[in-house]
């Protein structure tokens, strides 16, 4: 007889790196013995991930808008929660997050994890109305999974009141790593980047095509920084909704890969990592890519200043928005190959100190055995689920 589900994840699609943090976490959990579920979009790499880590996958054919056709992704996933009965459900980012707390209602032990709040993803009355439903919601969530102190900051600065856990994000550090070696790092550049010089330096930006993750300010950027460093060549790895408009800006110098199964190849194939975004909570390609043995180039957004290591924010990070020092910092890493290579091994260290998903997932199974523990709310009147 199996065990009972331990936990139902419910994810949206659309961010890969939300997609690998499930993954990485479900991997770490089934690892420890426990039964998981995921409800995904069928067909992603997400589905495919957990299924290779054990996981149970279940379709939620939802959509990425936030309110369109909310009712019935909403009532979805209250029947897949009537049908597979787990003990608690880990709703990831804002559409599953309002999807899956409609459904619930409380009624069962619900964590929320909002990588990133949605209403910085959007500006005049639809913010206000995202605040007012985080807080509204709040009601339904037994704890609030925050990948950065900056995040649930934040999150208390909006208004809204939760039982909070910081739980760092986390990679396999086994599977990025160790540092490249030089003719590891030569391999991967000739298998992706056919006819780039061998000491051309190489900056590689992973990430989904889109507003959050700067692409357009990068390419701003980068104009100068081609003048300066010639030889330099960047490389968007990612596909999202402003992919036709960055293709269309891109210098003869930029390469646009498109959506890729695994990153890995591109970070041993690149001497410099950078993500220009305008908002996150903890994003998690920096952490691979200096799991990688990659120096970082970060906006100091939620996340960034907790995730470089000591030292690193005087050369890797820059205020979000700001081309001008963007280029200034691109260039200084690319002239100056020793202080990447020093900068990489220490960021290698730094995230098996740190960011390892094996401390990430045996953290969020304390947070499962403690709201699973607690006392429910229900509201007024509501049925308990069977």
């Amino acid at each position: 007889m199996r065990p009972p589900l331990t936990a139902l994840h419910v994810v949206q699609p659309g961010d890969g790196g939300v997609a690998r943090v499930v993954a990485e976490v479900v991997g770490a959990h089934v690892a420890q013995g426990m039964r998981v579920a995921v409800a995904c979009p069928p067909g992603t790499p997400l589905a495919a991930a957990a299924r290779a880590g054990g996981a149970e996958v279940h379709p939620w054919p939802a959509r990425r808008e936030p309110v369109r056709d909310v009712v019935a992704e909403s009532r979805a996933v209250a029947a897949l929660v009537a049908r597979l009965r787990p003990r608690l459900v880990h709703a990831h980012s804002a559409k599953a997050g309002l999807a899956a707390r409609l459904a619930v209602r409380g009624r069962l032990p619900t964590v929320y994890q909002p990588h990133a709040w949605s209403f910085e993803a959007v500006d005049g009355p639809t913010a206000v109305l995202a605040r007012r439903w985080e807080r509204w919601a709040a009601r339904w969530t037994d704890r609030v999974i925050c990948v950065s102190e900056a995040e649930r900051r934040r999150g208390e600065r909006a208004g809204v009141r939760a039982s909070w856990t910081v739980v760092h994000n986390g990679v396999d550090t086994g599977r990025f790593g160790p540092y490249p070696t030089g003719a590891e790092r030569a391999a991967a550049r000739a298998a992706l980047l056919a006819g780039t010089p061998a000491t051309a330096p190489v900056v590689v930006c992973v990430g989904r095509l889109c507003r959050q993750k700067g692409q357009d300010l990068l390419l701003r950027a980068w104009d100068a920084v081609h003048a300066r460093v010639p030889r330099a060549r960047l490389v968007l790895v990612g596909d999202g909704p402003a992919a036709g408009e960055l293709r269309a800006a891109a210098h003869p110098s930029v390469v646009l890969a498109g959506s890729v199964a695994d990153p890995l190849p591109w970070y041993r194939a690149a001497d410099l990592a950078v993500l220009p975004s305008r908002w996150e909570g903890m994003a998690l390609a920096p952490l691979e890519a200096m799991a990688s043995g990659r120096p970082v180039l970060l906006t100091d957004v939620d996340g960034a200043r907790e995730s470089l290591p000591p030292g690193h924010a005087a050369h890797c990070l820059v205020p979000p928005g700001d081309v001008d020092a963007l280029a200034a910092a691109l260039v200084g890493l690319l002239r100056r190959p020793v202080l990447r290579q020093v900068l990489g091994r220490q960021a290698r260290q730094h995230v098996l100190a740190r960011f390892d998903v094996r401390h990430a997932g045996a953290a969020i199974a304390d947070v499962y055995r403690e709201v699973a523990a607690g006392p429910r709310h229900r509201e007024p009147g509501e049925p308990t689920l069977p």
